[in-house]
């Protein structure tokens, strides 16, 4: 591109400014080549003409698209240069608040000079595992890439962090190390980390100190080694340090301090142990008071003490070592506070005796106090012969006192350095390192001595070591990529270190100077000006003898030559040092001691010790000096960098004020310069600076293609063909293998024509949308001038035709009077005619009128005549019509009562009587009056059976007068009329209790009235209740709209849930009074009927005499129970046919009975035949005639019943039939009818067993009855005897007392039954209120919980509510179902018992004929009942190893995946039930804690297996719910059925083990947790931030050098990319698993909350630190993504977990990425929108809002400063990133199982066979 392209109109560019250094501008006139001047307008709306001449005055820098500013890496700029650098950091560090920037492999962090809450835990968590380029600028991002680089390249790492003093490089380096020790913590518990970071707030207090540019300044270099295994774990560490600034100790200026632990053990001075140091306040002692302020603003040194000494504890170093470093630092301040007194000569000084302080410094050293006093004045000279001793004046002892203290100082650094890395020291072999450099940068003062030298020196060598690194690293990227390498030009500084280093350099005159006796400073500066004054290095000043300069990479620099080799030498008397070496104090004593130097070692790896190293030899002349010493741990450190693969942390300080985010250009812009980050971009820039994947750049740049040019199939010929067509200089771009090339500027042009390509495409959307709308007003106008011509004609037309109603109306006037005047002459004519037609015409009518009256007379009397005769006719006609209707009425009527007692047993009448709540409350008075009929109809029945009665005593009267007349004896006749008075009373008795019971009934029958009025009142209630809040929520909507809105989902679902419970209510009440019906049905079943049916009190007697099994009342309840439980379920239809099949069972039993009373009776006949036989006076044949009458009437009786029972059968049979034929019938009622249908079956063989027992009775009593007959034949021919009456007749009038006797019980019997019944009824009918009135106060409660959810959360929880119904109906009915089958075995069971009774009896008939015995003898067998399964397994102590083995050890989900979910925990509690049960204690223990630690070890095994642990986690809560439900606690005992009651524990109280179990839940949880949060974790960034859900919707920015660096997976072994649908199937996968496993639904939603929470705070987290993904799409794509899972959680129905709220955060951060950002308005809405943000995360995603392309605008700063200022009134906590380790407290609620253990079957997969079922 030409120039001519580059700078022509609107091009914005950056020209030279004094005080900002650089300064915006706009070209307003395109320049061409060779103009002299360029046309500028500033942002001040100034005008500039900027003279240009080439050679001198070179063309200004362009400045880069708004797009591009702002960005992480300053390489991805498309100018780089010093003011696009510069602008770039100043708005990244003002505007957003951001002090990390990349600029290549250079990490530039600016001092805020605040405290940032960016490194937290939860930070570090969000850069581990991360590449550097995904996330923004960080310091954990550099020690997260040395960490990665160490594990994958397997060589040492670096990190240089350097910059000036207050730049933040202590803080940096100490960040580095914490991440360090949070990600690389040590294996075992040595907590070499802690030790690690412990030693940061020692080396402060003994390093460090307060200068004019910094608070917490490091006066010495370091380099931390930090050692890991070869499972990269921190097992140790080391320290070197550098030029400690050993000055300060004696000398500080002005505003400066010492190093802090002097002030730190002042002010902890007036602590106890701390009492004998003498120290005080530090203003009291000079060498801490000199910079005339001891405070630093912010810093409580006391407090630091407290950090300082816990770090010495921690490193280990004994309380001994610490006091005895206590003292060495209180005697330093006492020796500086001696004072020294001139004498008066001048050349001599002396110190006073009774000197304090030198007291306290003698005595804290242990050195002798004369000694000390002494060498302190004088000096020690030793020549070849002789040894003098010289006095020293005030300024010589004053010097050798502050070199004491200075020596003392460092000695005891050095000692602490020495400690600190032995307690860092391991023994376990060292596999890699991560070394920290903590280095002091380029440093230029106006006074600048042999510290500054040493300072600049170093960086001189860091600096060639940082360029020729970058070089590198940009030679590997051209030659990775096969781009043609040329070779680029980069400052080499090698000529300057020479100057300082090299033979006869100034380092090597300076130590030769040293060595001179009487070398001074002025003679080394000679020496060096005329050895290096060609260089091109030094210069020399032209006003000064006694300074050099030397022009270093950064600046020149001018060096004061004064103190240089006194510094060098860094002399101390050894007087002064032998007296310490002979302290008292061991620690003192070792300090001072000489150590050879050791030997090197012989490993190939870096020496890691101290710098500085003592003298080798107490020899002063070959004692090495301390440029010496730093020349050699330089090139060690050199050594060891160039070894590694080193990470640069340049710290820029951007003002000396230290003000908060304050930017000052120029200071900026000398330390840019001077560390090194303007050479990077120089050397970037010499390249191809900006680098484009193929991908990435089709995506951005495609608009600017054509659509031939587009070819899907290869990418790379597309980009190929658009380059070549858009850039016509091949040299600006080069292609290599996956990235493009480019030049600098190249990126800004192709931006430049895309936005160009847009704004025509803007053009024209604008064009059309403004033409579309000057149509729609032209449109607008058009239609309001038709309307105004409508209106305009109408008005006219309106007038017109009010001209013509007003003519019309005249002409009608006119008319209608002419035609008035004319009628009334008419009419006068017309009247007067009429009058005389009106009386002729009436003579004439008067006269016809006259006549006809005669007519009509003579028809009046043939009327009635006629009439008269033809209704004589019709009566008899009608009559006998009559007769013929009534007859055919009467057919019909009893042909239509004979079906209405059909139907009236039928399941459809039952179904017709529960329609509609308000005719059953009509239909149960009705039954009551019906009832009450019934009970007349009794009354009726009694009344009949009394006169039965009373015509047999009648009778009987008539018989004992007849035997009265016969015999006489008036004696017994007396007896007997006794006993019959006697029965008669008893009868009156029985007729009174009839009359109480009656009484009793209708007492009971008020009362159940008064329940249904109350009923009634209560739904009365109800519906007022239901008025009531109709009537609120008028009143409400009245208040105000914005409320009425709110709260009408409420209202609307309190309306459901009040109608939900009114049907709920009415359900309620149907049941209840279809129990009713069956109650009264069943009483009037067994009412009393006239005849010789038995009742359940003769039924019992008789099976407790028989000895065969029976069916027992137990039995009938059980299935009385079974219909209860079928009416319950609400199979209502088939209620009518179960109440039959309940009378077949009934008449069953009731033939059972009659037949054995009449084998009672043949037993008695043939008592009598043999009696008969025996003794010859036997009854006559009358008597045996009265018995075969009244067992042939017994058999009619039972014949007839028979028969009446089989038609009810074929009628049950048949109606049964007809409803399971029904097609639309429901498949319970199908099933219903089944069972039925089978239970019919049995009945109809038991009936056909009765028939033939009943054959075989009535051809037993024929045969008798012959036998009989002959023999009274035989006996009347042989012995006629005529006085055998009156015996038959005593006998008849016996038989006729026993029958009362017989009536009599039946009635009491009766009577009790029916008493009984009645009270069983009224039972049953209270029972069902106070069940009714538990209900209704449960769904009262239950109503409340709704009224208080929300509307969504309303509907959730009812189709909750509903579901858990529906199952509990279904296990209900599937236990029905078991018992009906259980019931049709049973008696199944008894039919096969009565057929080998009837055999039996036919056997012994058999033998009765035979005669062959006297007594009946019968071979009786014992039948074994089938035991019944008690739900308890019971296993011997030597197989609970193999028990757990097999249930836990060895088990896996897949094995019992088609069985009970939680089978496990079920076969575990019944082994528990029986040793329970056995009230084996040991047994209950050793199960339980083997189980216990079975599953612990399970887990541990598997560890990061979500289904184990899910499986796991699922039995474990209910072998707790197990223990709880049959614990025997009435609490947990409210939903078991009677039968699992019966299961409860009975010896053990296992309250302590249910805690214990409770625990591990918690812990199987937490675990499961851990196991799906590491799953879903590397989805949910790629899923819910990087992947496109929504196509085409995110755009591509320009990446820096970090997107594109070596140091990432470029080869494609790194994480994949994954979707949402990946992420929502694992999810999906997560939730059948817990479901397939039984897992309580309430700790699944739990789960689920938790795992969403993870989502939310991961997505967020990496949100707030990638400035990338902070656009407008990525705010849609966000959005979108959260939908869909919200709706994953309302397809499985787990909206009501509260997880859509954990998402809440993230779903305001994307709608802020989406609102409005520019008025006060939007500041507004955003702060009432994002609650649920906290204000610094607010701020944060506003500073790294980024736009993707021109059009879109950036947030400006006092936007965000209004946000601030609204935010300020929250309370919001200062952590900025989201807690991804926080976890909600789990609920594990109470869940009962409905299953009954005994209904469990355990497969033989599992291969129990060792237990047993009991």
């Amino acid at each position: 591109m030409s120039v001519n392209e580059l700078y022509t109109k609107y091009t914005r560019v950056w020209i030279p400014d004094p005080d900002e250094v650089w300064r915006a501008a706009e070209i307003t006139k395109d320049y061409k080549e060779g103009d002299a001047a360029l046309h500028l307008k500033l942002e001040d709306e100034t005008t500039l003409e900027y003279a240009v001449s080439p050679p001198k005055n070179p063309l200004p820098f362009l400045r880069n698209p708004d797009i591009l500013v702002g960005e992480n890496d300053l390489t991805a700029l498309s100018y780089l240069h010093e003011p696009a650098v510069l602008h770039n950091l100043r708005v990244r560090f003002i505007e957003s608040n951001n002090i990390y920037t990349y600029c290549g492999i250079v990490l530039v962090a600016i001092n805020p000079y605040e405290q940032l809450h960016v490194y937290g835990e939860e930070v570090i968590d969000a850069y581990s595992g991360k590449n550097m380029g995904d996330m923004d600028p960080h310091i954990f991002a550099v020690a997260e890439e040395a960490y990665k680089q160490m594990a994958r390249d397997e060589r040492n790492q670096s990190i240089i962090v350097s910059g000036e003093s207050g730049a933040g490089k202590t803080v940096s380096a100490k960040y580095a190390m914490r991440y360090f020790a949070t990600v690389g913590g040590s294996a075992s518990d040595t907590n070499v980390e802690e030790k690690v970071l412990a030693s940061s707030p020692i080396m402060e207090a003994i390093g460090n100190a307060k200068t004019t540019r910094n608070d917490n300044s490091s006066r010495f270099g370091k380099y931390i080694q930090i050692g890991f295994s070869k499972h990269y774990r921190i097992i140790g560490a080391n320290m070197r340090t550098y030029l400690l600034e050993k000055s300060r100790v004696v000398f500080q200026a002005e505003d400066e301090r010492n190093y802090h632990i002097f002030y730190q053990l002042c002010a902890s001075s007036s602590l106890q142990e701390f009492q004998d140091l003498g120290l005080g306040s530090a203003e009291g002692f000079t060498y801490t008071s000199l910079g005339e302020n001891i405070f630093i603003e912010g810093v409580d040194d006391a407090a630091d003490f407290i950090k300082t000494r816990e770090a010495f504890t921690l490193l280990g170093i004994k309380d001994s070592y610490q006091s005895g470093i206590y003292k060495i630092i209180a005697s330093i301040l006492h020796l500086g506070n001696i004072e020294i007194c001139p004498e008066r000569d001048g050349d001599s000084c002396h110190i006073s005796k009774d000197d304090p302080h030198l007291k306290h410094f003698c005595r804290l050293l242990g050195v002798e106090l004369q000694q000390m006093e002494h060498w302190l004045c004088h000096r020690k000279l030793v020549t070849a012969s002789e040894t003098y001793v010289k006095n020293m004046s005030l300024k010589q002892a004053t010097n050798a006192r502050d070199a004491l203290s200075k020596h003392v100082y460092a000695r005891m650094f050095d000692w602490i350095v020495e400690h600190i890395n032995k307690s860092l020291h391991t023994s376990a072999k060292q596999h890699s390192f991560i070394g920290v450099l903590d280095i002091y940068g380029f440093e230029t003062f106006e006074i600048n001595s042999f510290e500054q030298f040493c300072i600049n020196y170093a960086n001189e060598k860091l600096q060639q070591q940082f360029n020729s690194h970058v070089f590198k690293l940009e030679q590997e990227e051209y030659m990775k990529e096969l781009i043609p390498w040329t070779l680029i030009d980069f400052y080499d500084n090698q000529p300057c270190i020479d100057l300082i280093e090299a033979k006869l350099g100034i380092l090597d005159l300076l130590d030769e100077e040293c060595k001179v006796p009487k070398g001074t400073d002025q003679n080394w500066a000679q020496k060096l000006y005329k050895q290096h004054g060609k260089s091109a290095h030094f210069q020399k000043p032209r006003m000064s003898n006694t300074s050099f300069i030397i022009i270093h990479f950064a600046d020149k620099v001018e060096y004061q030559c004064e103190g240089f080799l006194e510094k060098n030498r860094d002399t101390v008397y050894e007087e002064q040092i032998n007296i310490l070496k002979a302290s008292e104090f061991q620690l003192v004593a070792d300090l001072f001691q000489e150590k050879g130097d050791a030997p090197a070692p012989k490993s190939s790896r870096v020496n890691v010790r101290a710098a500085k190293s003592t003298p080798k030899a107490p020899n002063r002349d070959h004692r090495k000096t301390v440029g010496h010493q730093f020349r050699s741990s330089l090139h060690l450190l050199m050594d060891t960098l160039n070894a590694t693969t080193p990470h640069y942390v340049r710290c820029i300080k951007p003002n000396d004020l230290k003000e908060a985010f304050s930017f000052d250009s120029r200071r900026a812009v000398q330390q840019l310069r001077a560390c090194g980050v303007l050479e990077t971009i120089r050397i970037s820039a010499a390249g191809y600076p900006s680098r484009w994947t193929y991908p990435d750049f089709f995506s951005r740049y495609r608009v600017l293609m054509k659509k031939s040019d587009l070819v899907v199939a290869d990418k790379k010929v597309s980009c190929k063909n658009l380059l070549e067509t858009l850039i016509k200089e091949p040299d600006m771009f080069q292609f290599g293998k996956s990235k493009i090339f480019f030049r600098a500027g190249q990126v800004a042009y192709l931006e430049k024509l895309r936005a160009d390509k847009f704004r025509a495409a803007c053009i024209k959307i604008q064009k059309t949308v403004r033409g579309w709308l000057q149509r729609l007003r032209y449109t607008k106008i058009r239609k309001s001038v038709i309307l105004l011509q409508r209106y305009g004609r109408g008005y006219l037309a309106r007038r017109y035709a009010e001209y013509l109603r007003l003519t019309r109306a005249t002409i009608i006037c006119q008319k209608q009077y002419r035609m008035v005047r004319e009628r009334r002459a008419y009419l006068r004519v017309r009247k007067a005619v009429v009058t005389i037609q009106a009386y002729t015409r009436g003579m004439y009518t008067r006269r016809i009128f006259k006549e006809f009256m005669m007519h009509h007379k003579a028809m009046i009397i043939q009327k009635h005549v006629r009439g008269w005769l033809q209704r004589k006719k019709f009566l008899r006609a009608r009559n006998a019509a009559i007769t013929i209707q009534c007859a055919v009425r009467r057919f019909r009527a009893k042909k239509q009562l004979k079906q209405l007692k059909i139907d009236a047993k039928s399941a459809q009448h039952l179904q017709n009587l529960n329609s509609g709540m308000e005719n059953k409350i009509i239909q149960l008075r009705r039954k009551m009056d019906e009832q009450s009929k019934d009970y007349k109809e009794h009354n009726e029945q009694l009344f009949t059976a009394n006169t039965l009665l009373s015509t047999e005593v009648t009778k009987l009267h008539k018989e004992l007068e007849h035997v009265r007349n016969q015999k006489g004896d008036s004696s017994e006749v007396m007896s007997l009329q006794e006993q019959l008075e006697r029965l008669r009373a008893e009868l009156q008795e029985a007729h009174v209790q009839r009359t109480k019971l009656q009484e009793e009934y209708s007492t009971e029958k008020q009362g159940l009235e008064q329940r249904v009025e109350e009923l009634e009142k209560e739904n009365t209630m109800l519906k007022r209740e239901k008025e009531n809040m109709n009537q609120r929520i008028l009143q409400q909507s009245k208040s105000s709209e914005e409320v009425e809105s709110n709260r009408d989902n409420m209202l609307q679902s309190e309306l459901d849930a009040e109608r939900q419970r009114y049907q709920n209510l009415v359900k309620e009440y149907s049941r209840l009074e279809q129990r009713y019906d069956n109650l009264k049905e069943e009483t009037s079943l067994q009412k009393f009927h006239p005849g010789h049916r038995r009742n359940p009190s003769n039924q019992s007697s008789l099976e407790s005499d028989s000895n065969y099994p029976s069916i027992s009342t137990s039995e009938v309840g059980d299935t009385e129970e079974v219909i209860q439980q079928m009416e319950d379920m609400g199979i209502e239809k088939a209620a009518m046919d179960i109440s039959l099949f309940m009378k077949l069972q009934k008449r069953v039993r009731e033939l059972e009975q009659e037949r054995k009373r009449l084998q009672t009776n043949v037993d008695k006949m043939e008592e009598l035949n043999r009696n008969k036989s025996s003794d010859p006076r036997s009854p006559t044949t009358d008597r045996e005639n009265a018995d075969l009458a009244y067992n042939n009437l017994k058999r009619q009786e039972l014949e007839s019943e028979n028969k009446k029972l089989k038609n009810d059968l074929n009628e049950l049979r048949k109606t049964i039939a007809e409803k399971a034929s029904q097609n639309n019938s429901p498949n319970e009622l199908q099933d219903g009818y089944n069972v039925l249908l089978s239970q019919l079956k049995s009945a109809t063989e038991e009936l056909d067993a009765r028939k033939e027992e009943v054959l075989i009775l009535r051809t037993q009593i024929v045969s008798n009855a012959q036998q009989l007959e002959k023999n009274g034949l035989i006996e009347c021919s042989e012995k006629p005897d005529l006085n055998s009456k009156p015996p038959i007749d005593k006998e008849e009038a016996m038989k006729a007392y026993q029958g009362l006797c017989e009536s009599k019980k039946l009635l009491e019997a009766q009577l009790q039954s029916q008493s009984r019944q009645h009270k069983d009824e009224l039972e049953a009918l209270h029972t069902q209120i106070e069940l009714l009135k538990d209900d209704i106060e449960k769904k009262q409660e239950m109503l409340n919980y709704t009224m208080s959810l929300s509307p969504e959360a309303q509907v959730e929880y009812s189709v909750q509510q509903e579901i858990t119904r529906l199952t509990n109906d279904n296990l209900d009915l599937k236990e029905l179902v078991e018992k009906l089958e259980k019931n049709e075995k049973k008696l199944k069971k008894q039919l096969r018992i009565y057929m080998k009774k009837v055999q039996e009896l036919e056997a012994l008939q058999a033998a009765q004929a035979s005669r062959a015995k006297p007594e009946l003898s019968r071979q009786v067998t014992v039948q074994r009942k089938e035991k019944d399964f008690e739900g308890m397994l019971e296993f011997s102590k030597d197989d609970a190893p193999l028990l757990v083995k097999s249930l836990i050890t060895d088990i896996s989900p897949s094995v019992v995946a088609a069985t009970v979910p939680c089978l496990p925990a079920y076969i575990l509690f019944m082994c528990i039930r029986h040793a329970d049960y056995i009230n084996d204690d040991q047994k209950v223990e050793s199960l339980l804690t083997s189980t216990i630690n079975a599953i612990k070890k399970v887990l541990k095994k598997n560890n990061d297996d979500f289904e184990m642990t899910s499986f796991w986690l699922a039995n474990t809560s209910r072998l707790l719910h197990c223990l709880k439900q049959y614990s025997g606690d009435e609490a947990f005992m409210t939903q078991n059925s009677p039968k699992q009651n019966e299961h409860c524990l009975k010896n053990f109280d296992l309250a302590e083990y249910r805690q214990v179990l409770s625990d591990l839940s918690i812990q199987i949880y937490q675990q499961l947790i851990k196991v799906a949060e590491s799953i879903i974790q590397p989805m949910i960034v790629s899923a819910m931030l990087e992947s496109e859900s929504i196509p085409s919707l995110a755009a591509v920015k320009p990446t820096g050098y970090r997107n594109r660096s070596s140091s990432m997976d470029n080869d494609g072994s790194g994480p994949s990319s994954y979707t949402l649908d990946a992420l929502i199937r694992q999810l999906g996968q997560f939730n059948s698993i817990m479901g397939d496993h039984g897992l309580d639904p309430e700790i699944a939603e739990q789960v689920v909350r938790q795992l969403f929470n993870c989502i939310n705070a991961f997505t967020l987290n990496n949100l707030l630190l990638r400035k990338d993904v902070c656009s407008w799409s990525t705010g849609m794509q966000l959005r979108y993504n959260t939908s869909q899972m919200e709706e994953w959680l309302r397809a499985n129905n787990l909206y009501q977990s509260k997880a859509a709220a954990t998402l809440e955060p993230i779903i305001q951060a994307a709608q802020l990425l989406q609102v409005k950002k520019k008025t006060s308005q939007d500041a507004e809405a955003i702060c009432s929108l994002c609650t649920a943000l906290t204000s610094q995360q607010i701020v944060k995603i506003l500073n790294l809002y980024t736009p993707l392309n021109e059009f879109e605008e950036r947030v400006t700063v006092s936007f965000i400063r209004n946000i601030q200022s609204r935010l300020q009134e929250r309370n919001d906590p200062q952590q900025l990133l989201v807690d991804t380790k926080h976890i909600f407290p789990v609920l594990f609620p109470y869940t009962p199982s409905a299953l009954s253990l005994d209904s469990l079957h355990i497969p033989a997969s599992l291969g129990l066979d060792f237990i047993n079922r009991v």
